[in-house]
């Protein structure tokens, strides 16, 4: 008896091609550039002369590349840090009614919908009328801050919402303190969801360009580094720095995920 006919048979095979070409357009650009970072070639491309970590002692041994590594490192670190401070501080705020909170929230989120280009040229016109020297920890660090800053924001604020109002009114009622409810109670319960928003915004920072191109000063981070490079010559070292920078980048998000994994399981 033959078997009857899938009437989903066409919707299914439609699934799995537009599956496969999206994963397709998705990674066969990293995996490209992972395969091309070990060609032990003088020039960036195909065919594959033989596999070879050349290049990665290149970028290693290059201390231009490893004070520009450094300095996305330090910038992002301090991005991360006051971006999740400042976060924390405006969800603790916005558990409450007040007013204009409202008028706050959508000047929070303001930077998220401002094309980057546009943001670095008013950051740079801002700069320069309040007279301040392009630096690392000044604009750059200030311009990382503001990209950062409303997905800190989005990242951590339902987290903070959602803790049960109960326990902190039940030590109240029990005699604590505002500062002792917060640092016993509420902080090592959302704390997962503070370490993953950091690790996000770290991510945010150590990627960032754009606004970054127009508020640099003679201190480079890596993204700018690698784009002076590409401008300057396509340099063969290029892929196994861009893997460096993937490498990086995926581990801060992978450890972000993993603590708001136990953000989740905590119930925040």
């Amino acid at each position: 008896m033959a078997r009857p006919r899938d009437p989903f048979r066409a919707w299914k095979l439609a699934l799995w091609v537009y599956a496969g070409t999206f994963f397709f357009v998705l990674y066969a650009p990293l995996v490209t550039i992972a395969v091309l970072s070990f060609n032990d070639s003088e020039i960036t491309g195909f065919p594959i002369v033989s596999f070879s970590l050349r290049w990665y002692r290149v970028v290693f041994a290059n201390p231009t590349l490893l004070s520009a590594f450094g300095h996305s490192v330090a910038v992002g670190l301090a991005a991360a840090l006051l971006s999740t401070a400042l976060a924390l501080g405006l969800s603790l705020a916005f558990r409450h009614d007040f007013r204009g909170k409202g008028l706050l929230l959508n000047l929070v989120l303001v930077p998220v919908v401002i094309p980057g280009i546009i943001g670095g040229i008013v950051l740079l016109i801002f700069f320069g009328y309040a007279e301040l020297r392009s630096a690392l920890m000044t604009t750059v660090l200030v311009a990382h801050v503001n990209w950062v800053l409303p997905f800190a924001f989005l990242t951590l604020y339902p987290r903070v919402h959602r803790f049960d109002h109960t326990l902190e009114e039940a030590a109240m009622d029990l005699g604590a303190h505002p500062r002792q409810i917060f640092l016993h109670i509420v902080l090592p319960v959302i704390r997962p969801g503070i370490i993953a928003t950091a690790l996000f915004a770290f991510s945010l920072s150590f990627d960032e360009f754009i606004r970054t191109v127009f508020v640099v000063g003679e201190e480079r981070t890596v993204p700018i580094q690698f784009w002076t490079m590409i401008v300057d010559r396509l340099a063969p070292e290029l892929p196994a720095m861009a893997v460096v920078i993937i490498v990086v980048s995926m581990a801060a998000a992978l450890l972000g995920f993993t603590y708001q994994r136990r953000a989740d399981a905590a119930g925040t």
